[in-house]
């Protein structure tokens, strides 16, 4: 299969293990290859699909058997509808024969459809079980690719992408192992039946018949593959662009552009509808030339074994024979256009799941990486420099140490770099140079590269400043902070979190569902809850990223004072933006176009006259203004008892 895309040598899998949880990731350790919208020949999709179906060797080879026995069966039938017709000319005394052949091709029909049942009973599992295996694989997959991939992907086409290559797995399995093998088991068959009892020459116009069926329904279908290929990415981007939309429903609505987004959704369909227009057009080409193909080579059997009948050679029964075979042959062969297409669509479909696969973990464990168990760990950085991308540098040198239980603050203006951070902490990417360190609970101190991904993770909990809610209940998403937390564990977080009385006067309570995104909640709202479900985590080292950047004055004070409370303990990064909220951090590191420019306690940046006393002026200037702005505002006038 061709796209415009450069063919790549794709990434092996490891064998899936029987145990789905512990299913293994296909790229690990693997060199960048193919995304998702190159290609890889046929054999490479096949060759990356067999690991999953080695577990099931037994039930592929019991299907197998009960195929055959199938195929061995229905090649019967005929054979006694030609003893039964010859035996119809029999004296009326031994009319018993023709009863016993009637049973005996009854029973023949029963076992087909018996063993082709069985068959599907059999192989169930394992086109569901395989689907259901490379799909979650794909999808742990996917959460272990780095934020940078994130960043770039589109959430409708990768959600696409899955759903159909999920499905293609099915239809492969089904389409190749019980349609395709099988019927080319039945045409040896019925060509050697024909060769042993009547002449070559039926033989060789069944094989004429095939080798110029399979011939141009291969070269039809590869054809109109491209026409699919280009269905498949049209389906996708619009599937996209649908999804890209909905999501930000609200600017779409702020800005009047509806009508906008209907083009451009429209745009894709229309490339949709003109790829369908024409696949479904040489459809119809593949049809007639297949039914033409099959009706030439019929006829010529037909002519061939009537003229045997004729001229004495063959009885009535042979006839009989040739014409029920041949019947047996044209179902599965009108079919074949259909089976050669679906495997190919299949393919194609498969091809793109396995592109998700192949895209490289930027972010990985090293060989040997430990766990990470620490209480009160120390966090250092040394000299750490990093940047999204090579032409724009992000952090130059930055140095500084977090003691254990401290809390240093990192304040400065957007784009300096704070919020880069917390996702270094985190191993969202790794840095370009420098280190970063954690202290284990026995006072090691090691590069966080050195420790497994999962284990810093969970020792770390964040209170984002954007802060994105599951489409689920508001008890779902405290809870995610700790999942199987008890629900006197989940209200107590809340109440911390001094939104357990708001979730407890709403009709629905702590069911009360979010909405996309948390959408339903306001600002403050989602983001006590972001506060409530870092609480839960009870982690060793905490992070408040602009943690009360959405709250009014009054919650702000009364939040503050409970993060200062919960941060008591713990190693603690905060970043903010407004100074009066970090005012009591052992340490404050003042941050500029990536680099520490100045790094003290309140009082001493203060006294320092700096960068930082500067921002502490203007910041206290607009709180003065917003207060003056306020009490200017004019009050209602009391009204008189009585009145």
């Amino acid at each position: 299969m061709q796209t415009p895309n450069d063919p790549v040598a794709p990434a092996s899998p490891a064998p899936p293990s029987d145990d789905l949880v512990a299913a293994p990731d296909a790229s690990a350790g693997a060199e960048p290859v193919a995304r998702a919208s190159n290609t890889r020949a046929d054999w490479q999709v096949l060759s990356t699909l067999v690991p999953y179906l080695k577990p099931f060797a037994g039930r592929i080879s019991l299907a197998l058997l009960l195929v055959i026995l199938g195929k061995l069966a229905n090649l019967a039938v005929p054979m006694v509808l030609k003893r039964l017709v010859d035996g119809l000319n029999v004296a009326p005394s031994l009319i018993v024969l023709p009863v016993g052949l009637l049973l005996a091709y009854g029973a023949s029909r029963v076992a087909v459809t018996m063993f082709t049942e069985l068959r599907q009973v059999v192989f169930a599992r394992v086109m569901a079980r395989v689907s259901r295996r490379v799909t979650l694989q794909v999808f742990r997959h996917l959460h272990a690719l780095s934020l940078r991939f994130h960043l770039a992907r589109r959430t409708g086409g990768v959600a696409r992408d899955v759903e159909r290559g999920g499905t293609a797995i099915s239809d492969l399995l089904d389409w190749t192992l019980y349609t395709i093998v099988p019927t080319a088991f039945e045409i040896l068959l019925v060509t050697g039946v024909l060769a042993y009892y009547y002449d070559w020459g039926f033989v060789g116009i069944t094989f004429a018949t095939l080798v110029a069926y399979v011939a141009f329904t291969v070269s039809i279908t590869e054809w109109r593959t491209r026409y699919y290929r280009a269905a498949v990415e049209a389906d996708t981007k619009a599937n996209e662009r649908a999804v890209d939309s909905l999501l930000n429903y609200e600017t779409v609505k702020y800005f009047g552009n509806e009508e906008h987004e209907a083009r451009r959704y429209d745009e894709n369909l229309q490339r949709l509808e003109n790829a369908q227009v024409m696949s479904r057009k040489t459809l119809a080409v593949l049809n007639l030339g297949q039914t033409a193909i099959v009706a030439l080579g019929v006829s010529a059997m037909m002519w061939r074994a009537a003229a045997g009948v004729v001229s004495g050679e063959m009885t009535v029964g042979d006839l009989v024979l040739v014409n029920a075979y041949l019947l047996q042959l044209s179902a599965p062969l009108n079919m074949l256009g259909m089976m050669y297409r679906e495997v190919k669509q299949a393919m194609t479909n498969l091809e793109r799941l396995f592109g998700l696969l192949d895209e490289r973990q930027d972010v990985q464990d090293r060989p040997g990486a430990v766990p990470l168990h620490a209480t009160q760990p120390q966090v250092r950085f040394e000299a750490v420099r990093f940047a999204y991308d090579p032409r724009r540098q992000i952090l130059r040198d930055v140095d500084f140490t977090i003691a254990p239980g401290a809390t240093v603050a990192v304040v400065g203006h957007s784009g300096s770099g704070k919020s880069t951070l917390a996702r270094l902490l985190y191993r969202f990417y790794d840095i370009d140079g420098g280190r970063i360190t954690i202290t284990d609970a026995s006072g090691t101190e090691h590069d966080i590269r050195d420790y497994t991904q999962h284990s810093v993770r969970a020792t770390i909990a964040i209170v984002p400043q954007d802060t994105v809610l599951f489409n689920d209940t508001i008890y779902y998403n405290i809870e995610y902070g700790r999942p199987g937390a008890t629900r006197e564990e989940v209200e107590h977080a809340a109440r911390a979190a001094h939104i357990h009385e708001q979730i407890a006067a709403l009709p629905d309570g702590y069911d009360t569902e979010v909405g996309e995104r948390g959408l339903k909640l306001s600002g403050g709202e989602k983001q006590r809850v972001a506060i409530a479900r870092a609480l839960l985590k009870n982690p060793a080292i905490l992070i408040f990223d602009e943690a009360t950047s959405a709250l009014d004055t009054r919650s702000e004070q009364a939040i503050q004072g409970e993060l200062d409370r919960i941060a008591l303990g713990r190693t603690t990064l905060t970043i903010a933006h407004r100074l009066s909220t970090v005012m009591g951090a052992d340490e404050i590191l003042v941050m500029d176009a990536g680099r520490i420019v100045e790094r003290g306690t309140h009082l001493d940046l203060i006294a320092r006259q700096g960068v930082y006393a500067a921002m502490w002026k203007l910041q206290q200037q607009e709180r003065m203004e917003e207060l003056r702005e306020a009490a200017q505002v004019p009050q209602p006038a009391p009204q008189e008892a009585g009145a």
